[in-house]
């Protein structure tokens, strides 16, 4: 398009130039015509005024003496006509005033024209510099830079697409940095969430290998505290994994059509021994016609962590309700308990890496709810969070079709 643009300006520019010379060409040749018929009529008046004045002249000999190159200014005076008067000479100085007018418009017309096309070359060449001077400011790594409009030329578009090209570059950079510090965070909870079951493992491992006599019932004790804090730290490594590969963008969902409550139940399957040991009710019910298209194991996985989480929330006899159904547009599983609940300044962060709220177990690692958000918005879907303290606590998934 821009081409196309710049190749008009030229068109017209030279259409410019065209039409002048045309114009005053056919300017001249009408003005040297109406000049030549003007200069006869005249010759006719001179003709005429001698032979009125002196019928003994032959015609003849009055235009011989007209077209004769004589130089003598006194040729016509003789015949009582005034050279410097005459009407001849009058219209040979309007001929030259309209040649000279003629040369003049020519001269304004071509300088306006070349006036703009050196008013476009320095603009052109300053767009030049002005670019030169954005990449040498890329290369440099600054990519704060102003946006302006400058046209719609092939460089003004050029520019356009330096900026945009800065823009993702600034994006990148941004993003960049922000994976650093993430990484690094996320690096140092990690340590965190390790070296604390590693130490308490140490202790306990030391205790049974420097108590000799040491009696059955501590020594379970130990082993049991031993085995739970293994587990734990199974299911963070694992659950870090999975949150990696999502992070890499490595992980692709197989997409069909299951029954929530398929899924749900599923779900529940993983948890059931907490439940029992916790005893919680866990309450399912919906529209068993509700169906969803999804990775069913992903959605199991992502299910079993917010009901795990709702588990070890909920008080000793506690109740989970699980409801589920479906409109035009989504799909909705709420999940339900009357446990403790989530403190209030609390709630904005539950779906962070490793962040524990107050009202949080002992065993939690801070990783569950953070994988399950990821697995959900993959599929589509939304998880939203409603609590109270003391009261409870109430998950509501949404899957838009």
């Amino acid at each position: 398009m821009n081409k196309k643009m710049n190749k008009k300006s030229v068109l017209f520019s030279l259409s410019i130039i065209l039409l002048t010379v045309v114009l005053f060409f056919f300017s001249l040749t009408y003005q040297y015509k109406s000049y030549v018929k003007e200069y006869n009529s005249k010759i006719n008046s001179i003709v005429n005024e001698v032979l009125s004045k002196y019928p003994d002249v032959s015609e003849d000999e009055i235009i011989s003496l007209l077209n004769s190159n004589s130089n003598d200014s006194n040729i016509l005076e003789k015949y009582g006509i005034d050279e410097n008067n005459s009407s001849i000479d009058k219209n040979d100085t309007l001929f030259m005033k309209y040649l000279i007018f003629d040369i003049v418009l020519i001269i304004i017309i071509m300088l306006i024209i070349s006036g703009y096309f050196l008013y476009n070359n320095v603009k052109r060449r300053k767009k030049i510099d002005d670019i030169v001077q954005l990449i040498s400011k890329i290369n440099n790594r600054n990519y704060k830079l102003e946006i302006e409009n400058y046209g719609e030329d092939e460089l003004s578009s050029l520019k356009s697409e330096i900026y945009k090209f800065t823009i993702m570059l600034r994006s990148e950079s941004d993003n960049s940095l922000k994976d650093k510090i993430k990484l690094k965070d996320s690096l140092s909870d990690i340590s965190h969430q390790l070296k604390t079951p590693l130490t308490s493992i140490t202790i306990m491992i030391d205790n049974i290998l420097e108590s000799a006599n040491m009696d059955e019932s501590t020594r379970n004790r130990f082993l049991i505290s031993i085995k739970r804090e293994i587990i734990n730290m199974n299911f963070l490594v694992q659950n870090l994994l999975k949150l990696s590969k999502f992070d890499a963008n490595v992980v692709k969902f197989g997409k069909r059509e299951v029954k929530l409550h398929d899924i749900i139940y599923s779900a529940y399957d993983k948890v059931n021994a907490l439940s029992d040991l916790k005893n919680v009710n866990v309450k399912i019910s919906g529209d068993d016609s509700s169906t969803l298209v999804c990775d069913e194991m992903w959605q199991i996985e992502a299910l079993g962590n917010i009901l795990k989480n709702s588990i070890e929330h909920s008080c000793e006899g506690g109740i989970v309700e699980i409801n589920y159904t479906k409109n035009k547009v989504y799909s909705r599983i709420v999940i339900r308990d009357n446990g403790s609940g989530i403190c209030e300044k609390d709630l904005p962060h539950i779906f962070e890496r490793f962040y524990k709220g107050e009202n949080s177990s002992k065993d939690s690692v801070g990783i569950g709810l953070a994988l399950a958000k990821s697995i959900i918005e993959k599929d589509n879907g939304s998880i939203s969070v409603k609590s109270s303290s003391k009261i409870g606590t109430i998950f509501t998934i949404k899957y838009f079709k």
